[in-house]
Parts: structure tokens; C-alpha cells; sequence
């Protein structure tokens, strides 16, 4: 009898290309009906909920009911670091299904990850905190130094705060595209929603992209000066 984990569970969960196109989908964030997920995989209703049911079942979903509507999302963001750091292993190897389109420059460039900042300048953004200082990377692990509090309490986040909550501060995430890594956890999340507090950047309608101002962009690039 074998033990351990049963990875092969979790792999055919995720290997159905209906179920894999749903779970994409989630990786942005946003919460999503049944009938929009079921465009999303190009499937009927009835097919959809029972691949939704499945994926509920093995701990990929959660759904919540807001009157007479149930709203799907990511289990929590150990499926999104997943989701992410698969669709950057298939990338590396060449198994690439998307046709070149006018939202994919915008998704290289910048996109939401969960609730983080993905693409190019996802990694800038980590590797130019790493370069100052204000992150000490050690193998996969990430940690804020003395100085990177000082730094990130400028732009208003109190770290200290962010420390006092379950979820990891700092962690690493395989970046699909750029196939390098970016910031997640409670500060990728927060260093994201004041982007979008102080208007320096907005999520595009219906899109993963994130688009900069051109006032944003300006001071995103002072902050965040090391091309990835």
C-alpha cells in the first residue's frame, strides 16, 4: 500500500483541459459564476457544475451564495502559487496554447496573480526591492529586512501590521511568463492595493492586465528601478 501524499488526485483534477481553463480563469482573483466559468471552458451549465463540484471536492474551490447567485473562487493561495507555478513550468518547456493577441503584450507587462502583481513588472518590482535591500532572499525564502520596513512605510504599509496576520508576509511565485519569481503573500497583496489606492493603477474590464497611469508608471518605475 502506497503512503503519503496523493499527487495523482490533484493532477487529474487539474488535467482536464475544461477544469485547467476554470482554474486560469480564477488565478486572477475575481470570483465567477458557473455559467461563466463554463464559457471559460467552453462547456455546457450542467457540465460545468459537475467539474466544479469535482474541484470543490478536492480542495481546489470554494463557492460562496450572494442571493440567488454562487460565486466560485481559488481555495486559498496555495492553489493560486499552484495554478501559477504550473502555467510557468508548461511555459518553460514549450507546451504554450495561446494564440499571440492584443491582451498579451498587456499580460507580460503587468497582470493581477490571486491578489498579487504578475508579469514584468512582478519581477521588477521583487527584484528591485531584493537589489536595495529591502528584501533579504535566501534560496526560495524571502524576508523584509529593518530597511525595507523604513522603505515600504513611505508608500504607507506597516509591515508590522502585516506580520501579525496567519499568512506568509513574504512569498515566492513562479512567474508564468517571465519565468522568474514575484512577489505574493500579504505584502505582494498589499504593495498591489496601494497601487490601485493612490490611482497609480487600475485591473482592465475583464482582463487579468493591470494598466498604469502615466503618472503611476512614472512613480512605479522610481520605486522599482531594476528591469526584470
Amino acid at each position: 500500500m502506497k503512503e503519503g501524499p496523493d499527487i495523482a488526485q490533484i493532477g487529474a483534477l487539474i488535467g482536464d483541459p475544461a477544469r485547467a481553463n476554470m482554474l486560469a480563469a480564477l488565478s486572477g482573483g475575481k470570483a465567477l459564476t458557473a455559467t461563466e466559468l463554463a464559457a471559460v471552458g467552453g462547456i455546457t451549465l450542467q457540465t460545468a457544475s459537475t467539474h466544479l463540484a469535482k474541484l470543490e471536492a478536492g480542495g481546489l474551490l470554494t463557492q460562496r451564495k450572494q442571493g440567488r447567485h454562487r460565486y466560485f473562487t481559488l481555495a486559498d493561495e496555495a492553489t493560486a502559487l499552484l495554478i501559477e507555478s504550473m502555467m510557468g513550468f508548461a511555459a518553460s518547456r514549450g507546451h504554450l496554447r495561446h494564440r499571440p493577441g492584443p491582451k498579451e503584450p498587456a499580460l507580460r507587462k503587468a497582470r493581477i496573480c490571486y491578489d498579487h502583481l504578475a508579469g514584468d513588472y512582478g519581477v521588477r518590482m521583487l527584484d528591485s526591492l531584493v537589489a536595495s535591500g529591502a528584501i533579504d532572499a535566501i534560496g526560495e525564502g524571502l524576508s523584509v529586512t529593518p530597511k525595507g520596513e523604513s522603505r515600504l512605510q513611505c508608500i504607507g504599509i506597516d509591515v508590522s501590521c502585516l506580520k501579525s496576520s496567519r499568512r506568509p508576509l513574504c512569498r515566492s511565485c513562479l512567474d508564468w511568463s517571465e519565468r522568474r519569481a514575484h512577489l505574493a503573500g500579504s505584502l505582494g497583496k498589499a504593495l498591489l492595493s496601494t497601487f490601485f489606492d493612490k490611482g497609480w493603477a487600475r485591473r482592465a474590464a475583464g482582463s487579468r492586465s493591470v494598466i498604469f497611469s502615466p503618472e503611476g508608471e512614472k512613480q512605479f518605475l522610481s520605486l522599482f528601478p531594476l528591469e526584470a
